[in-house]
């Protein structure tokens, strides 16, 4: 009588990793090594960027900021002696050119109460919908000055960044037209203090509007491609 032949436990074959042609499991063990140097990276990117300042950060620091702003940019608010105390949205609008050539402003639209009702009664919400424009928003307001000019190349790449979540947003052509150029602005309410507090605080919303941005083909959905 011939030997049976060797099975795993259990009477199944040999599986897993162990069952791969050896140029699969080389594929494998790069697609590994590629991903845990990719998540070293990015968390060391991130780690170097909250941290105090260091010798790393002074020496590599242009490396950094580019890589983490704006998308993964992280601060301590929450954490500070005063947390923030007022909600902030940010509303957009455009003008448009009709068919005829004739052109019209279109009404403020307020993207962040639409990202609220995006998320609302969703119990898991992307970061996406919670912090892409606020953080946007934060971005270009920490890196321009009070008359709305930008401060430097982040300034720059913050009003980049700003249109093309707002073009993202209107899509080429809006209320019969196709858009032009689009106009920002912030409204800010400040947070009712607690019945329990002494506190007292005028709640009224005030109003930052910005310049008008001309829209070109690389602020498109795509970049224009």
């Amino acid at each position: 009588m011939e030997p049976a032949a060797h099975q795993a436990p259990g009477g199944e074959g040999t599986r897993g990793i162990a069952a791969l042609s050896l140029p699969a499991r080389i594929f494998v063990a790069i697609a590994v090594a590629v991903v845990t140097v990719g998540i070293a990276f990015h968390v060391a990117m991130v780690f170097l960027q909250t941290a105090p300042d260091n010798t790393i950060s002074k020496r590599h620091g242009e490396l950094v900021d580019s890589y983490v702003y704006p998308e993964f940019e992280r601060n301590w608010k929450l954490f500070a002696p005063n947390p923030l105390q007022q909600n902030v949205a940010v509303h957009a609008r455009a003008t448009v050119t009709k068919r005829d050539g004739s052109t019209e402003n279109t009404g403020w639209v307020n993207l962040s109460a639409m990202d609220g009702e995006a998320i609302h009664g969703n119990p898991a919400p992307s970061h996406t919908q919670q912090n892409e424009l606020r953080r946007a928003w934060e971005f270009y307001a920490d890196n321009h000055d009070e008359k709305g000019k930008p401060i430097g190349l982040r300034g720059r790449l913050s009003e980049q960044y700003i249109k093309r979540i707002v073009m993202r947003r209107f899509g080429p052509e809006l209320n019969g037209g196709s858009v032009e150029r689009i106009q920002v602005r912030s409204a800010v309410t400040p947070v009712a203090p607690p019945e329990w507090s002494e506190e007292r605080a005028q709640v009224k919303t005030t109003y930052s509007t910005q310049p008008w941005w001309q829209v070109t083909s690389a602020d498109l959905p795509g970049g224009g491609k």
